[in-house]
């Protein structure tokens, strides 16, 4: 269940901006869709690397870094030059560069329709996928994506063109468009859990899976389905999250609601304080626990930043074209 904090005190999104999103303002992000990679900051046999490297043929190899040679290595890679200039053995380290398939999952559920600063959780949910679609789209991989409300999925399966990335845009555009706050539409916790089986029928190996979401409706098989991807994917999770649910406003009466029902509490008492923040933020901390339990990457984007320079801070800048 996702906990919202109503409060007059805490600065939502005025207008439109932020709390809708257009196909103009999602194209818009193109150009810095090259300003990031996949391939993130961790050593090179990390999750995100490939853990499938040696048994996925693509287009070649990219040179990754020079590092100490250290036995067993292949001595074909040793760096010469640098070894008689430091007289100690250094060996070239490749990243295979291989041909990934990408599928974006992108939860635009009623409780998503949610935000205290910048953005609304469903619009950071968007850009991110269009971030995430334009970036695939620019190395050459094929894109699709699973756009998910609390009724039904649209499933555009993964493809090689301009066109899909701009089908995709414009499904997370329609699905944006139609949360309202008055809406009729009750919350379904259970789609996302839908969602990711669906996802493991159509990424059956060797798929770069990513997964934008609060999260909402987690629970034992969540982590099921989400490590029964990774067993044969690459899977990346972008917990998106507003700063409300870690943080809570001045002591004093808040209005909080799980979308359907609302209670008044007064948090002046600093047990009925702590209750709140843990009950807000446990489902966070759930998520973020899974990068130490399973190893799946789990990176946390709040929407009072814009997602593009949160990405480039938690993945990695590239200055070059890179596969990923």
């Amino acid at each position: 269940m996702d906990l919202r904090i109503l409060s007059p005190k805490m600065p939502a999104p005025t207008g439109t901006e932020g709390v809708t999103v257009g196909l103009a303002d999602l194209i818009r992000l193109q150009h810095k869709a090259r300003g990031f990679t996949f391939l993130p900051r961790q050593p090179l046999h990390s999750l995100l690397a490939g853990r499938h490297a040696s048994r996925i043929r693509g287009r070649g190899f990219d040179f990754e870094e020079l590092r100490r040679y250290l036995p067993g290595d292949d001595i074909r890679s040793i760096d010469w030059r640098v070894t008689a200039r430091t007289q100690k053995p250094y060996t070239r380290v490749f990243t295979e560069e291989r041909d990934r398939p990408a599928l974006l999952l992108v939860d635009q559920r009623i409780g998503m329709f949610y935000g205290t600063r910048k953005d609304l959780k469903s619009v950071t949910a968007a850009k991110l996928a269009a971030l995430g679609a334009w970036r695939v789209e620019s190395v050459g991989d094929r894109v699709g994506a699973l756009v998910f409300d609390d009724e039904d999925v649209v499933e555009i399966r993964p493809q090689r063109s301009r066109s899909t990335v701009m089908r995709i845009l414009q499904t997370v555009v329609e699905k944006n468009r139609a949360l309202r706050a008055d809406s009729p539409q009750g919350t379904e916790p259970g789609m996302l859990n839908e969602v990711l089986e669906q996802a493991c029928r159509i990424a059956a190996h060797d798929h770069l899976v990513t997964v934008i979401s609060d999260f909402d409706g987690v629970d034992d098989d969540t982590r099921g389905l989400v490590l029964r991807l990774s067993r044969h994917n690459d899977v990346i999770l972008l917990l998106v999250h507003d700063p409300s649910a870690l943080e809570l406003p001045e002591a004093g009466r808040l209005v909080v609601s799980d979308g359907d029902l609302q209670v008044e509490i007064d948090t002046e008492h600093g047990g009925e304080r702590k209750r709140l923040l843990e009950f807000s933020s446990g489902r966070i901390e759930r998520v973020l626990a899974w990068q130490r339990e399973i190893g799946v990457p789990v990176l946390a984007v709040t929407t009072a930043e814009e997602p593009d320079e949160q990405i480039r801070r938690q993945l990695g800048w590239s200055p070059r074209t890179r596969r990923g």
